[in-house]
């Protein structure tokens, strides 16, 4: 991983996407938030290179979601490496938060993060370039205060919880699921601070076919990191996904997590990916949906050779995503 897990990759050159993102939720009002910083060269004389800024909301108790963004030449992106700062327009973006403002839309978050950054794709994988997108997750765990405005809503955010990403490359998946979460509590409602999980699982085409899943699995539970993510590990995690769901089961090391993620249909937010060749791919994502993990550890002393150690839930509290190259019938997009 560079120096800073932030720190921007694009050279200047043609054929290049990064996104920057934001996604949380906030307990007091249920709401889900999802802030992006973007860029977009496209490949060479197929147009000139555009930043943006996107800005969308779910908010569960009003059945209403929002989609925003807006466009500059790449001429308006500006980023420093160290200490990290990144800029669109007059849009901030550093480790310790971010602040902007277009159209009927604003924010301005300072955050604390409490793990260190996490790294899905493995670095096998980046280093013999096989994966088109690359993901990392510099601010796995982030506790949030701030303010947030968007219509109907002025959200003063106090402890809300959420994680920052970085990811870039050359071409999106042909369809894929993401989910990440660091909000658990217990069956008994009990809060599990320090707690997370980040996971994608992903189709690609190759050589006339559709491959996958590949599925990498991060996180930690009780205190102790988890990773799934070998060349051969993804391949063989077991993963099926949809629209409004996941169910997962990894292994790493000596322990075995099985997640579900259900989102609500109607707390989707459609949004439009452009990749740097013209494709296009659409993507159904909630900063609403539900979760829950169990965390199983090897017992050879046990009945079927594994014990439950700890069982986590988070309602209405993790972030999920779900793409494909169609748009879905008769779901609206926000944005295009």
């Amino acid at each position: 991983m560079a120096a800073n897990p932030n720190a921007l990759q694009w050279d200047g050159g043609a054929g290049h996407y990064e996104v920057y993102y934001l996604s949380a939720t906030d307990r007091a009002t249920g709401c889900g938030l999802w802030i992006r910083y973007t860029m977009v060269a496209p490949e060479a004389g197929a147009g000139e290179p555009t930043c943006s800024l996107w800005f969308m909301a779910m908010d569960p108790e009003r059945r209403e979601v929002l989609g925003r963004k807006s466009s500059w030449p790449a001429s308006a992106l500006s980023s420093v490496p160290e200490p990290f700062e990144l800029r669109i327009d007059d849009a901030l973006l550093t480790d310790a938060g971010m602040a902007g403002e277009f159209e009927d839309v604003s924010w301005d978050l300072r955050w604390t993060s409490h793990l260190p950054p996490a790294e899905p794709v493995h670095p096998l994988l980046r280093r013999a370039r096989l994966a088109k997108t690359v993901l990392v997750v510099p601010h796995p765990d982030l506790e949030l205060e701030g303010s947030v405005s968007f219509p109907g809503r002025e959200l003063r955010l106090a402890g809300a919880r959420g994680g920052q990403a970085h990811l870039w490359g050359s071409k999106h998946a042909s369809r894929w699921a993401w989910t990440h979460c660091n909000d658990f509590e217990s069956l008994e409602g009990e809060p599990r601070p320090g707690s997370f999980f980040e996971g994608v699982s992903v189709f690609v085409p190759r050589l006339g076919r559709e491959l996958g899943p590949n599925t990498p699995i991060v996180g930690r539970f009780g205190g102790e990191d988890f990773s799934s993510t070998g060349p051969l590990q993804v391949t063989r995690t077991d993963s099926r996904f949809g629209l409004t769901s996941w169910q997962v089961e990894a292994r790493g090391g000596e322990r075995r997590v099985v997640a579900d993620v259900d989102a609500d249909r109607e707390q989707l937010v459609g949004v439009t990916y452009h990749d740097p060749d013209g494709d296009q791919a659409y993507c159904y994502n909630s900063e609403t949906a539900t979760m829950r993990v169990r965390v199983w550890r090897r017992d050879r002393t046990v009945g079927e050779g594994w014990r439950l150690e700890e069982e986590l839930v988070a309602p209405g509290r993790a972030h999920f995503e779900y793409a494909q190259r169609e748009p879905v019938p008769d779901l609206r997009l926000q944005v295009t």
